[in-house]
């Protein structure tokens, strides 16, 4: 959409709140705390979807993200008891629970040989057994046998806990981390900053000040990272642009955060089955004002094996310029929750197709967004 055409939706709209945040938005200013909750609580889906979606064509023009990557989940045993997941198994009930060896996530890796994936993005449950020393000796083996594979591993909540565990400083594990080969870091782990609602679904974790210490020291040591937050439970709109706020202002120092990703929670299988999802209204909303927030953060994301595949494809008119990877496995983390897809894996043509079904253009990317392949023709 043109400017022209975005000043004339702007003009229509009655609400002179609304207006004003509309004008913010086209100059280029960065909007307050109070009128990211307002357009939360006043703005329709459309306005919000036309301004997101005038920014992304902005920044990005038709260009739509995607990269060749797989898991490995190395374990879902986990010391804390996060009451929204269904994925991971306490370890006091672990015989419930897998645990991977280093030559069996090898084997994994081993399994893509001749194959063009590009990343592999490892994380699972905190397993009080696998150590710090562990997953070192893991990225070795991956970097010894593929040097040239994008490590993105390990959630601040899996580090915070590996550090502690091995009496080492967050610098100074970041650094071995990074010697042994991790590249970047993953976006998960985030769900709420906000303590009001942090101590109600996952008290016992990292802290919010942790989470956001270790992405910062990472990007002190040239890494890049991702960012998360779980949406659609018992948050309110003010704990939503809170999370947000804060990760703007990290990103203000350090530019190290490369993508955005909201994650719809799902209510299967886990202690808040009895908290009902987003419709999918809400889930866009979520995606577009997430893109006028966040005005610092180059990509945003929709996570398609959460949100289903039609829903992401929705999303690429609602602010998202990055619709993840072909996956090529089967992750569990949200298929175990209810997710729309119980087995996530698309070809590198389903993807593009379904780019280009949503008038984009796709366009296969590293971790770091360099350009692999133009699919547009």
């Amino acid at each position: 959409m043109n400017s022209k055409g975005i000043e004339v939706i702007i003009a229509a709209e009655k609400d002179s709140t609304l207006q004003k945040i509309g004008t913010k938005i086209i100059q280029n200013e960065r909007l307050l705390f109070e009128e990211g909750v307002y357009l939360f609580e006043h703005a329709s889906l459309p306005y919000v979807g036309a301004l997101a979606n005038w920014k992304r064509e902005s920044l990005h023009g038709d260009k739509t993200y995607f990269n060749r990557n797989f898991h490995i989940e190395p374990t879902n045993v986990c010391v804390f008891s996060c009451k929204f997941c269904s994925y991971s198994k306490l370890y006091a009930h672990k015989e419930e629970g897998w645990e991977l060896t280093v030559d069996q996530m090898l084997d994994i890796v081993k399994s893509y040989d001749g194959k063009p994936v590009t990343e592999v993005h490892i994380v699972g449950g905190v397993h009080p057994k696998l150590t710090l020393a562990f997953f070192l000796e893991l990225m070795r083996a991956i970097k010894a046998h593929r040097p040239n594979l994008h490590i993105k591993a390990f959630t601040p909540v899996e580090l915070e806990y590996m550090f502690r565990k091995a009496k080492v400083s967050v610098a100074e594990g970041m650094k071995l981390a990074k010697e042994a080969g991790l590249d970047s870091l993953p976006g998960g782990g985030a769900e709420i900053f906000h303590p009001e609602i942090r101590e109600q679904i996952c008290a016992d974790k990292a802290t919010a000040d942790q989470w956001l210490e270790i992405h910062k020291t990472a990007h002190e040591l040239g890494m890049h990272s991702n960012a998360t937050l779980l949406y659609g439970h018992i948050e309110s709109y003010h704990h939503r642009i809170d999370h947000m706020e804060r990760l703007r202002q990290l990103q203000d120092q350090t530019k190290g955060f490369n993508t955005f990703i909201p994650l719809k929670f799902r209510n299967a299988n886990n202690d808040m089955s009895n908290v009902p999802e987003s419709i999918l209204l809400d889930d866009l909303k979520m995606y577009a004002i997430s893109r006028l927030y966040l005005d610092n953060f180059p990509h945003l994301k929709a996570y398609w094996p959460m949100l289903g595949r039609d829903a992401a494809q929705l999303t690429l008119s609602y602010g998202v310029n990055d619709i993840d990877g072909t996956i090529d496995d089967t992750t569990k983390i949200y298929s175990m929750a209810g997710s729309e897809e119980q087995n996530p894996a698309m070809t590198t043509e389903e993807l593009v197709t379904l780019i280009k079904q949503a008038k984009r253009q796709p366009i296969e990317r590293g971790t770091l967004y360099n350009v692999i392949n133009d699919f547009s023709n």
